[in-house]
This record gives C-alpha cells, sequence and structure tokens, in this order.
C-alpha cells in the first residue's frame, strides 16, 4: 500500500545536547582554547583571547553584583557592536542576570515601553553614535538622573530603573562608566560569583529580545541558557566551526543572528568573533574579512548586495573565507550564486528561524549541493521537530504549501509577562505557530514560500511574492526587489513590485513588465512598478512591507476594503 509521505520531520543527532549555563561554556572556552583569539573589535581595537575574555566577564559580573543586582534582574543593553556589549552578554549570564537586548533604532516611547515592560534594574548605554544620543534620551525619560547617586536612580517614568553603566564618552552625572564597574567589586563579591553561578540552571532566562512590533506593541521573547546556548552551537556545527575559524559579524549583537549564531556559536567552538564596526558598513566588512583573514561571513542579503556592489570590492583578498550564513530574511537565489563565485564562500550556508525559537530552526550543510543551498533554507535542526498545517492545524502531504510550526529545545518560554500572547503562538501541544507559508519535500529540505500576511489573493487566486521577486532577480539590471499587494476593488489586491537598480543602469515599468510576459502568469506580473533607493527594513534587514503597502495605497489613493 502506498503511503503519502507528509510533512513533518525531526533532527536526529549523533551529538547530544549541551546541558550546561553560558557561563559554563564560556568556563570551558577559556579552558580548552585559553590562549586562542577569542575577541576582535577593530573599531575599538580590543583583542582578547578565550582566557582574557574569561577573566574580563567574571571582573564585570562581580561588579554587576557589588551594583546589588541579584540572579533574575534584568539588565538593559543598549548599544551598536562593541567589546562593551559581548562583556555584558557573558557578565551577566555568570551573575544570573536576565540580559534585555534593545534595539538601537529605538526611541523615546520604544525604550520607556521596553524598560517598563520587562522591569529593568539596570541599563548598560552607549553615550551616541553618529547622530543617536543615547544617553541623552535617557535622560529625557529620567531627568531626575542627572541629580541622583550613581545606582540610586528614582525616576517617574522608569520606576525600576536604579543604575545606568555608560559605555564610552565623557563621564555623565548619576551613571557608573562602564569600565569602572569590575572596581566596585570586593574579595566578597569576587567570592560569591561561583556560588551564584552553582545555583544557575539551564532552563532559567538568560535573555529577553523583543519582537519587531510590526503589528501591536512588541513583545519580549523569553529565552532561556538551554534555548540560545545549544542553538548556537548547532549553528557552529552547521558551519563546521573550529577554533581554528575566524567569523566575521557585521550583523547587530542585539538580534539573536548576532548574540546567538554569531557570540555563542563561537563560544562553543573556540571560533573568533570579530567585529568590523559598530554598524554595519560594507567597507570596514571587506577590510575586516581581508585583514583578519575572516573564514567565516554573516548578513542578511542587503549586506551581502552592499558589499559585492562596492566600487572597491575588487581591492580585498577574499581567499580567506570558506563558509558563512546569510539569513534573516528571504536569500534570493542569485545573489547566492554570486556570493559563492565571487566572495569565495563556497561553504555559505542559509539559516532560517525567529526569535521566539532561538532562532534557527533550518539550516543548509556546507556539503549540500549548491542547487539545493541556494533553492532552500536547508534541513531541520538538530533535537527539533517542524510540520507543515493546514488552516485546520492538519499536518500537510510534502510539497503542499502551509504554517511551519516547530516544537522542540529551541522554543521561548514565553513573552514576558504576557500569557495570554504566549498562549496564542505556542499551542497545547507545544508547536510555535512561526506564521511564515512553508513546504517540505520528501528529502526534508525547507522552502519558504512567504509570511501568511504577506500572500496575495488576486481575483481569489493565492501569488507568492517571494516566487515573483525570485523570478525578477533574474533581469541583470536589477540589484533588489520587493513585492507586494495593494487593494484593488476588481481584483482585491494588485501586484506592485519596488524595484533597486545597480548602479548605472535604467529601466521603466514597461521594461519590467516585458521581461515578465510569457515568462511567468498573468497574474503574477505587476501591476505598479516603483523604482527606489533603498527598502524600509528593520536594523536586522527584515524588509518592511506593510510601509511599503501603506505608501502606495496612499500615493494611489487606493482604499482597501474593510473585512470581518
Amino acid at each position: 500500500m502506498n503511503t503519502i509521505a507528509m510533512s513533518y520531520v525531526s533532527g536526529p543527532s549523533s551529538a547530544p545536547l549541551l546541558g550546561i549555563t553560558i557561563g559554563q561554556a564560556l568556563d570551558r572556552a577559556a579552558e580548552a582554547w585559553p590562549d586562542r583569539p577569542a575577541l576582535i573589535d577593530r573599531g575599538q581595537d580590543v583583542r582578547w583571547t578565550w582566557g582574557q575574555l574569561k577573566a574580563q566577564a567574571d571582573g564585570f559580573a562581580a561588579g554587576l553584583l557589588a551594583l546589588g543586582l541579584r540572579p533574575g534582574d534584568r539588565i538593559g543593553i543598549w548599544s551598536l557592536n562593541r567589546w562593551e556589549w559581548t562583556l555584558t552578554q557573558f557578565a551577566a549570564a555568570k551573575a544570573g542576570l536576565i540580559l534585555v537586548t534593545i534595539n538601537p533604532a529605538y526611541r523615546l516611547s520604544e525604550l520607556e515601553y521596553a524598560l517598563n515592560l520587562v522591569g529593568c534594574v539596570a541599563l548598560v548605554s552607549a553615550t551616541s553614535f553618529k547622530t543617536s544620543d543615547y544617553l541623552g534620551m535617557v535622560n529625557a525619560l529620567a531627568p531626575e538622573l542627572a541629580a541622583s547617586q550613581p545606582g540610586h536612580l528614582q525616576a517617574v517614568k522608569l520606576p525600576s530603573l536604579r543604575s545606568v553603566i555608560q559605555i564610552g564618552g565623557p563621564a555623565a552625572p548619576g551613571t557608573f562608566p562602564f569600565a569602572g564597574v569590575a572596581g566596585l567589586a570586593g574579595p566578597d563579591h569576587h567570592a560569591a560569583l561561583p556560588r551564584v553561578g552553582a545555583t544557575l540552571q539551564f532552563d532559567d532566562p538568560v535573555n529577553i529580545q523583543f519582537t519587531s512590533g510590526t503589528t501591536g506593541s512588541p513583545k519580549g521573547v523569553t529565552l532561556t541558557h538551554h534555548n540560545i546556548l545549544n542553538n548556537g552551537y548547532f549553528v557552529g556545527r552547521g558551519c563546521a566551526l573550529t577554533a581554528q575559524d575566524r567569523v566575521c559579524i557585521p550583523v547587530p549583537l542585539y538580534h539573536c543572528f548576532g548574540m546567538v549564531m554569531g557570540n555563542l556559536a563561537c563560544v562553543t567552538s573556540g571560533a573568533s568573533m570579530v567585529y568590523p564596526g559598530e554598524g554595519f558598513d560594507p567597507l570596514m566588512t571587506l577590510e575586516a574579512v581581508a585583514a583578519e583573514h575572516c573564514t567565516a561571513l554573516y548578513g542578511v542579503p542587503t549586506m551581502f548586495i552592499a558589499q559585492l556592489d562596492h566600487p572597491r570590492f575588487g581591492d580585498f583578498d577574499l581567499s580567506s573565507l570558506r563558509t558563512g550564513i546569510m539569513a534573516g530574511s528571504p536569500c534570493p537565489i542569485e545573489l547566492m550564486k554570486r556570493v559563492v563565485a565571487q566572495m569565495n564562500v563556497r561553504e555559505v550556508t542559509i539559516c532560517y528561524g525567529m526569535t521566539e525559537t532561538s532562532p534557527v530552526s533550518f539550516q543548509s550543510a556546507v556539503d549540500d549541493p549548491l542547487e539545493r543551498r541556494v533553492s532552500t533554507v536547508g534541513r531541520i535542526h538538530p533535537h527539533l521537530e517542524v510540520k507543515v498545517v493546514d488552516a485546520e492545524g492538519r499536518v500537510v502531504p510534502c510539497g503542499t504549501s502551509g504554517e511551519l510550526c516547530t516544537r522542540g529545545y529551541s522554543v521561548m518560554r514565553g513573552y514576558w509577562n504576557q500569557a495570554d500572547k504566549t498562549a496564542e503562538a505556542v499551542d497545547a501541544a507545544g508547536w510555535m505557530h512561526t506564521g511564515d507559508l512553508a513546504t517540505i519535500d520528501e528529502e526534508g529540505f525547507c522552502n519558504i514560500v512567504g509570511r501568511i500576511k504577506d500572500l496575495i489573493i488576486r481575483g481569489g487566486e493565492n501569488v507568492y511574492p517571494r516566487e515573483v521577486e525570485e523570478y525578477l532577480y533574474r533581469h541583470p539590471k536589477i540589484a533588489d526587489v520587493q513585492v507586494f499587494g495593494v487593494a484593488d476593488q476588481k481584483y482585491g489586491e494588485e501586484l506592485c513590485a519596488w524595484i533597486k537598480l545597480r548602479e548605472g543602469e535604467a529601466m521603466t515599468a514597461e521594461d519590467v513588465r516585458g521581461f515578465c510576459h510569457g515568462q511567468i502568469a498573468h497574474q503574477k506580473i505587476p501591476r505598479y512598478v516603483r523604482f527606489v533607493d533603498d527598502f524600509p527594513m528593520t536594523v536586522t534587514g527584515k524588509m518592511q512591507k506593510y510601509l511599503m503597502r501603506q505608501a502606495m495605497e496612499a500615493e494611489l489613493g487606493l482604499v482597501r476594503e474593510k473585512t470581518a
């Protein structure tokens, strides 16, 4: 009897899950690779071995205890990529604190919301970066800071916050300078640190990350040592990282891509963390890869495009590169091919996941055929389960599109203090509902075909924007493209394409439609085409199609019908 293969996969592995905390992982790294380079911050000219990083983390953690912080307290970190960020990450874990990673793009109302939602007792804040005056914004929310004794803040708008630790810049009233925190610790605090470590369990919360909040207020995703340490470990194994590797990390540390897939993949493999600069800059990234002989490079698609299209791209020797990760948003097939051919990242992998799953659920293997690596997000990660379900929650046959659901060690503890929102996302059987549309083939390879909310229904027919984007990427003049639906009185929705052209190229909307005629179905051909210089996106490179949709509907005077 022939049975139909169903869209369910699990990840067998000969490598067991790590049953340790992040602090214990750092201790192991320092013991295994004491003299190997651990952290290279080119912007701040800091170079530490694993032994030095552990010593620095222990000192800073003891200083945090001296500030009166206790296991379970929340400590915010609001900064771009610097060594202080990573030191705070490991020190907070050692002290039993929950690190609250705050988006550097946040402004006053968002910062106030985030700090108060989770009740941050302390905040490690950058002074400024480019046009962002971080400390100025902290003072705007807490004007009481300037007149308060460090560690004794009492602010009306931020009632939980007691201590502000300042990264860099001239000393600011009411704050502790970052460099002085370790010096606050006495012998008792240093003696207390291992005792605290002994009480910590790997299932304890260690990190709160905020969802992007494209609909409604951001939610605080609560992640444990077990969640993110293991995810980083298996991401590193997926890239075949060892202590001989150097990983270039231009992606933001405040996000899972940087702090889990970057920092925690390195601490569990012995590879070096290399930060090209505080914020992403294509030239600085190319310089870092060449100067530090990086073997791995991380980035979202737009970052790789910016590097490949940089006027000085040909000046840099990228022959040291072997592997890397492209993730964060759908990865165009043509771009993947360029990365392999022109950047020497012959073992580049694709990762797929979400913050609520620590983040990675699928990853392509370094030895998968190139065709598989450029056209799918790989296969299920070790120790996880995934299924694809229809609107009724029933598992669909292989190759059929439906919602992707994940279960296993990586699923978050929940949204901080939002049990109702948690119950909406994680069902009674422990499945995290991703909101992504996907297919899984009979070999277990997964293809993400879009977001449920991005699906375009034109005249009753489903159109997946990703499919149209992949076709348009083939045009030699097109550097980047985003396809989305806009309101239409006749069809309900029509297709719109925003297109960024390569430098010096020119096209018309008719050229675009002509490229599509006879090649893709008529309902998939964009009715509206706009040429743009950039796209609205989050700091992590996720395209904000809802903003594009709003802009186009406003420009065209289109009204979206209300639905029940």
